[in-house]
């Protein structure tokens, strides 16, 4: 095997003698992602990781491996065949078939890396690293096999305009074929063949020769195809690339030509908002702008099967850009006089808004950069003060410049939420909150003029992303959510909630029209979010603020999406089951504009109507005790007559059992002893228990859960539970009005405070208790009201019967 430099530790083979460059090779030149293609003949990433080549003995043969960066798990292990047709291409990929469907590809991170490895592929299969595949490919013809053995090279016909035709029918002959493509590429790079046609081109162009024009565009558009780097560096030099876009106006199925150089000699100017000194760089944005056009606008939209075709155009364009921002990063006077400018209030409006979209297209070239390359990109950006500048641009009065600085700043929170954050809270020490750039954020957020609020949800992703405990950092010495969100929720938070505040003063939404309600949906959606990841932060603000009391009057909005936005709010507060939230909301009556809301909503089956029910049953089945008792003493009588759902009659129920077990502890005693041991009764031994029971001391009995001891247990245990379980089956068993009486009786005397409730569009309840008489349905001292379900004004004959059982 030939010699390889020392294995780096956490990438070295099993084999033993294979590895990677040690140092800084193994994170940049070695770097790989693993492709395989899929039936879909979509590329499918494996993973990333770093490529060596070596002897594995187990395969017998000179391999390729790759081992994943993140554990050294082995993505590849690949013998490299020395029948096997390896391709290069575009100086950073290599594609080859190891069965017949199963092919695979090796992206190099570095151009440097690939031709290494490269180079071991080819000294295997005994063949010239500079070609760029390494046999022939199986899927042509016998006939193209042997006519490209017999012939080394491809012979160009003579570049005259009478051949203009020969030479584009030559061009067309040659896409379909790997190896007569790469042959017609060679022969064009080593014969000048292009600077020749574009001669031609200015002949046909002077005698109006529409025919040659036409065979023009067809060879150029066919060169294009052929997908090498080294032939779109002579179209795209300088001398020639108004040529070819020349040659690209004449498309044959077209009536008329296109006007490209008129478009991009005239119309298209370049403005060098600050004077570019290099002439390398202003080479390079001439050139990207152009290559750029021919892409988007030249050239045809390609059909299926010549997308592929044109991988080099987009990488030599997304090199290029790299480039540009590689040199104007490192010329610091260019940038010290971008922001000198951009920040000065004697620059005139135009050219500062010149100023801020060379800035945001500055960052919009910085997303085609590597993640490290990208990294050192925002870091002299924030050397330089973007975020200062930012926020004096932010706050001026024009419109489009503030809409540019937004995106800039999006473009800085994607990158390093931290980073931003950071800086807002060092300039909190030195300015007013009105001008903190947070502020200035929500302030552009909330005055957004748009009817449909885009500018508005994109700054409100923004802010959600600043406040994301999920990425913030945490070192030994500092915890950056304790900071920030402590600096958000005092200097921020009363801007965020001031719409609402205002618009929710009176008993419904002061402000009901549609661009409000989607503010204050926006608004509402960032708060639910804050309730359900910033825990004491949001807690303290929302009851120090009454904010929840606030959000629910816009349950009265006519606007349903804002209403069910109000409701979600308190659903998400709701579902913490915090006592804290809870104490909260029944002391201020916070289920009042939910339960009105409920009954205004009629018999419709809607959104609104399943939301309201689905709160009520989480509080139910997570027998949310505090609430549960809250909203059967003050909204039963609104709720009891709901029976296409069992939900309110299941809180009653929850309820009532609440109550019992607190007048009967040794009842609640005994369910914390059984609370194990719960099954479903054998239905053979039920006749024996309503026997036995019968035998039993009916005052012993108290109500609660059906349960049933195990029969391994204890005599003293069963001397015990036998009354209780007994007792609950036959509870189960009991004729229908008698069970009622045991659900309905109530043993508590406690009050309920007062309240009022009354309802609109014609709902039957219109309820009211008042204090003299808000003694809780059945409890003692209740005047009851004849025929309400478990009041002593309705003690149907079967109470007496149980009197023994249910009171003691």
């Amino acid at each position: 095997a030939p010699d390889q430099p020392p294995a780096s530790p956490a990438i070295a083979s099993q084999s033993g003698g294979c590895g990677v460059a040690g140092g800084r090779m193994t994170d940049t030149r070695r770097r790989v992602k693993v492709y395989t293609l899929n039936e879909d003949r979509q590329w499918d990433d494996r993973g990333t990781g770093h490529v060596s080549s070596c002897y594995v003995e187990r395969l017998k043969g000179m391999s390729l491996l790759v081992r994943a960066e993140s554990d050294g798990s082995l993505l590849l292990e690949s013998k490299i065949n020395p029948n096997t047709a390896y391709q290069k291409q575009q100086d950073t990929l290599i594609v080859w078939s190891e069965a017949e469907n199963y092919d695979l590809a090796l992206s190099f991170q570095e151009k440097a890396g690939c031709d290494e490895i490269w180079e071991k592929i080819c000294q295997v299969q005994g063949k010239d690293p500079s070609v760029d595949i390494t046999q022939d490919l199986v899927d042509e013809s016998e006939e193209e096999r042997f006519d490209d053995m017999s012939s080394p090279g491809l012979e160009l016909p003579s570049c005259e305009l009478s051949r203009l035709e020969e030479i584009a029918e030559l061009v067309a002959s040659s896409l379909p074929s790997p190896l007569r493509r790469e042959k017609l590429a060679l022969a064009l790079e080593n014969e000048g063949y292009i600077k020749k046609l574009l001669e031609i081109f200015h002949v046909c162009e002077d005698l109006e020769n529409i025919e040659g024009l036409h065979h023009l565009y067809e060879i150029i558009k066919g060169i294009f195809l052929l997908n090498r780097t080294a032939l779109f560096e002579v179209m795209f030099s300088e001398e020639c690339i108004m040529d070819v876009i020349g040659c690209l106006e004449y498309d044959p199925s077209l009536s008329q030509s296109r006007k490209h150089r008129e478009f991009l000699t005239k119309t298209a100017k370049f403005k060098e908002v600050i004077p570019i000194s290099d002439p390398e760089l202003k080479q390079k944005i001439h050139q990207t702008y152009r290559v750029q056009y021919i892409q988007d606008m030249v050239l045809p939209t390609p059909s299926v099967f010549e997308e592929n075709m044109l991988s080099t155009l987009h990488s030599f364009i997304f090199f290029n850009k790299v480039e540009i921002v590689g040199m104007l990063q490192e010329d610091e006077k260019f940038l010290t006089d971008l922001f000198a400018q951009l920040t000065d209030e004697a620059t005139d409006e135009e050219k500062r808004q010149e100023l801020v979209n060379f800035l945001k297209e500055f960052c919009a070239f910085s997303q085609t950069l590597q993640p490290q390359n990208r990294d050192a990109f925002f870091k002299t950006l924030s050397n330089m003060g973007i975020l200062p500048a930012l926020e004096v641009i932010l706050g001026m009065d024009d419109a489009q410049v503030r809409s540019a600085a937004t995106d800039i700043f999006s473009y800085l929170v994607e990158y390093n939420p931290s980073m931003v954050r950071e800086f807002v809270m060092q300039e909190a020490q030195q300015n007013d909150d009105d001008i903190l750039l947070i502020n200035l954020i929500i302030e552009h957020m909330i005055c957004d003029t748009d009817p449909e609020l885009g500018g508005a949800v994109l700054l409100m992703g923004l802010l959600r992303t600043l406040v994301d405990p999920e990425n913030m950092l945490a070192t030994a010495n500092k915890t950056e959510k304790t900071e920030f969100l402590g600096f958000f929720y005092k200097h921020c938070m009363h801007v965020l909630t001031a719409p609402l505040l205002a618009n929710t003063t009176e008993d419904k939404p002061s402000k009901d029209d549609f661009q409000t309600a989607q503010l204050l949906a926006l608004i509402l959606e960032l708060l639910t979010f804050c309730v359900e990841h910033h825990t004491y932060h949001i807690k303290n603000y929302i009851i120090n603020k009454d904010i929840l009391r606030r959000v629910l009057v816009l349950m009265a909005s006519k606007h349903a999406f804002l209403a069910l936005c109000a409701l979600r709010f308190k659903r998400k507060i709701i579902g913490l089951k915090d006592e804290f939230y809870n104490r909260y909301i029944m002391k201020s009556f916070l289920f009042e504009p939910v339960v009105k809301a409920f009954l205004n909503n009629g018999s419709r089956y809607n959104l609104m109507n399943s939301a309201i029910i689905e709160m009520f049953e989480f509080i139910r089945v997570e027998d949310i005790k505090s609430l549960t008792a809250h909203v059967i003493e003050n909204y039963w009588k609104a709720l009891e007559d709901v029976d296409y759902v069992q939900t309110f009659k299941g809180l009653k129920l929850r309820f009532e059992q609440q109550r019992e077990r607190q007048d009967n502890p040794k009842l609640d005693s005994m369910r914390s002893i059984l609370r194990n041991h719960r099954y479903r009764r054998d239905a053979r031994t039920l006749e024996d228990e309503e026997e036995m029971w019968f035998n039993t001391d009916e005052d012993d009995m108290e109500d609660g859960e059906a349960v049933v001891p195990p029969s391994d247990k204890t005599k003293n245990d069963e001397d015990i539970m036998d009354p209780i379980s007994k007792f609950m089956e036959r509870k189960k068993l009991k004729e229908s009005e008698e069970k009622e009486v045991l659900l309905k009786t109530n043993l508590s005397g406690r009050q309920s405070p007062s309240f009022k409730l009354s309802f609109s569009s014609g709902t039957k309840s219109n309820l009211t208790s008042q204090s003299s008489a808000s003694n809780l349905p059945g409890s003692p001292g209740s005047p009851g009201s004849p025929g309400s379900p478990g009041s002593p004004g309705s003690v149907s004959k079967s109470t007496s019967q149980m009197a023994a059982i249910t009171t003691k």
